[in-house]
């Protein structure tokens, strides 16, 4: 069978693939178009494999929320490059699992990409991803899902750029107030909500290193249970929403705020690009010189 332009374009336009390798298994598959595409999916799985222990640290945050704002989720969608992670294919990938998963009832990643891509779909996330692995050329992988169902209060969200994203439920609270406080979530990375929340054994590290900190300097010892007690305070400040300086008022804290409106934040989720994987460190100064040098 003659292998047309027309042909090649239609599985071009299907595959998203390049001209050259449409028309090699297009030639390989005596035309069969249905053939052709079966192959070229069978050819994605194994770059797909190939690729997928590449460090994928960029990427998006999106969110989804329902109509009524009584349930939402987040999705981390990992790329290799910044580039990628402006691609229209990869964004809207990106929009459409978040949408999945908020339709859906899917716990976390590994449920999700068992599902099909849009619903009543022939082709699960995870075939879906393994394909624009293929047609990208760059590792992809769903790294992380946080839901909340059931919300009682308000639910607001907010994403700063595509790199940041935050869910926050407030009982009693106005949408102005949800809104500004999901935004210093947002720019202040606050480890839980309060103090007693904090794990115990992230808060007895933290006094560890304090005490050594202060027995080096030489301190008696009632001395350093007293600076020890002091950096605590500090640190649970820091690190907890409630004890942290409003970043659009500093003079007063969070605790402080939700106190003159009566509204209390029942949980919060922030997600950010890439947070947590160590990327590999190019140097192409050094790569340029061996190939120079012919090493």
């Amino acid at each position: 069978m003659a292998i047309t332009a027309a042909l090649v374009k239609e599985l071009r336009e299907r595959t998203g693939a390049g001209m050259m390798e449409c028309k090699k298994a297009l030639v390989e598959t005596e035309g069969d178009l249905e053939a052709a595409i079966e192959m070229m999916r069978k050819s994605g799985q194994a770059k797909a494999a190939k690729k997928a222990g590449r460090i994928a640290a960029d990427g998006v945050v999106v969110i989804a929320v329902a109509g009524d704002a009584k349930a939402g989720v987040m999705v981390e969608v990992n790329c290799e490059t910044d580039f990628v992670a402006k691609d229209k294919n990869f964004t809207t990938f990106a929009e459409m699992v978040a949408a999945r998963a908020l339709a859906s009832d899917a716990a976390d990643v590994e449920a999700l990409e068992t599902m099909a891509l849009e619903e009543g779909g022939d082709t699960d996330i995870a075939q879906t991803r393994a394909d624009l692995v293929a047609k990208i050329g760059e590792n992809i992988r769903l790294r992380r899902l946080v839901r909340f169902d059931g919300v009682k209060g308000q639910l607001s969200s907010y994403r700063h750029g595509v790199r940041i994203g935050v869910l926050v439920e407030i009982a009693d609270g106005n949408p102005t107030l949800s809104k500004d406080i999901a935004m210093h979530i947002a720019a202040t990375n606050p480890l839980c909500v309060s103090a007693d929340q904090v794990p115990a054994a992230v808060l007895e590290k933290e006094k560890e290193i304090f005490r050594a900190q202060a027995l080096e300097s030489g301190k008696p010892e009632q001395i350093v249970e007293k600076i020890v007690a002091g950096k605590v305070r500090k640190y649970l400040e820091e690190v907890t929403l409630l004890g942290q300086a409003f970043v659009k008022d500093t003079d007063i804290t969070l605790d402080n705020l939700l106190a003159q409106t009566g509204a209390k934040v029942m949980r919060f989720a922030r997600f950010e690009v890439g947070e947590g994987i160590e990327k590999k460190q190019e140097n192409f100064a050094d790569e340029v010189m061996v190939q120079v040098r012919g090493d």
